[in-house]
């Protein structure tokens, strides 16, 4: 158990550290190897490239850890070696000019672009053509998976007293959020007490991470599952935050690598979770303040096209994305917009007042601060009491097949 003394030089180290290594991988260091030349010619492991460190990565780990979340075992080695790497002098990067805030005053949130209005040759609306609500055919659909969420045991068999889960994927920004609405949901009345949430999203892990079903972060996601005691199989709703690291070009350039990482991170979701129903799919918060590449503004904004063109794409019976049995092979859940986070900076969002102030950004620009993970917590709880196609499994109400028994 960590003394607090530990975690307080922890906190110093990794601190120090994430100020310059936010989001990139350094390698370790090998104090030996540099120092024996003798050595590292007789040693074929030293020749070989030294495994890498993610401070984006160790820096998340750190905060949950100070959230009073118990990290895996592999979550608390892959932090120490993080900490060690840092005392041993891993190199730093020069540090990079801060950017100078981006101009953002010619966007204009998703949700209040008209069908006349264009960005890139793109039309207004969460679903297009001005919409903020599914196509009738869709919302059906949608209802009809709804339905068959419900409690489940371990083998995924209904269970009134079995569970309901809720996993999130994503980057350091969704953990960081996800991880606080998850504390506050648990405390929250309204929330069923068959629904267990579980923070699966990772520092340092976009899309294009996530998108080889073989990759880290699918390891990871099954050991905080377990660690929650929860099965694969009684995952049956998701939330899922697009980005990627450094985006670059225009909407059709980064937009399409962008949604062909996502599209793969959702087919290889509801091959790993068998009765995954519904992916609530959610873009980024405001990346005006930013002040590094990782994901600045316009990138920020596009990323809710992508969402919507992965919506669409389904909505227009796209064999990949196919939910429905009856239609030939299921690939993906059935896909909704979870909540749209994005406001233009300081100007007051029409439909609440949300606002994106620098003091709701940390340092970075990028990641959100206290303050900030508390705005996206408030959405998504909001949302997800409010909004009638999810507040079915999140409050509990009355599930065909239950024998009339609430959850």
């Amino acid at each position: 158990m960590p003394t607090a003394r530990m975690l307080a030089v922890t906190g110093l180290v990794l601190s120090a550290l994430a100020l310059a290594l936010t989001d990139h991988a350094l390698p370790l260091a090998s104090a030996a190897a540099a120092s024996s030349p003798a050595a590292a010619a007789s040693s074929p492991a030293a020749t070989a490239p030294p495994p890498a460190i993610d401070f984006d990565r160790a820096r998340a780990l750190l905060e949950k850890r100070r959230a009073g979340e118990t990290l895996t075992p592999d979550e608390e080695e892959y932090l120490q070696r993080a900490i060690e790497a840092r005392r041993a002098g891993a190199p730093r990067q020069a540090p990079r000019p801060p950017m100078a805030p981006q101009d953002t005053s010619n966007l204009k949130p998703l949700t209040e672009m008209t069908a006349d209005d264009r960005y890139q040759g793109e039309d207004g609306g969460l679903y297009g053509k001005g919409r903020n609500t599914p196509p009738d055919a869709h919302r059906q659909a949608a209802e009809a998976e709804l339905a068959r969420i419900r409690p489940l045991d371990d083998d995924g068999k209904p269970d009134a007293d079995g569970k309901v889960v809720l996993v999130s994927i994503s980057m350091s920004n969704a953990t960081q959020e996800f991880s606080t609405f998850k504390r506050l949901a648990d405390e929250d009345p309204a929330k069923s007490p068959r629904l267990t949430i579980v923070d699966c999203a990772q520092g340092g892990q976009a899309m294009a991470e996530w998108a080889d079903p073989k990759a880290r972060p699918w390891e990871v996601a099954r050991e905080r599952l377990a660690s929650a005691g929860v099965s694969l199989q009684q995952v049956q709703v998701a939330w899922i935050k697009l980005a990627n690291k450094m985006p670059q070009g225009t909407l059709q350039d980064h937009g399409k690598k962008l949604q062909a990482d996502t599209l793969a991170v959702i087919q290889n979701a509801r091959a790993l979770f068998p009765n995954l129903r519904i992916a609530y799919l959610s873009s980024r918060i405001y990346g005006g303040y930013a002040g590094t590449p990782l994901n600045p503004e316009p990138y920020a904004y596009d990323s809710a096209f992508v969402v919507r063109w992965l919506v669409q794409d389904q909505v227009a019976g796209g064999a990949a994305l196919n939910f429905d049995a009856a239609r030939g092979p299921v690939k993906a859940p059935l896909l909704l917009w979870g909540p749209y986070l994005w406001a233009n900076g300081s100007a007051p969002r029409k439909a609440d007042g949300l606002v994106w102030l620098r003091e709701d950004l940390a340092g970075d620009g990028t990641h959100p601060s206290e303050s900030g993970r508390l705005k996206v917590t408030r959405l998504m709880l909001a949302f997800f009491k409010t909004d009638p196609l999810a507040r079915p499994w999140f409050t509990g109400p009355v599930s065909p097949g239950t024998d009339g028994k609430p959850y």
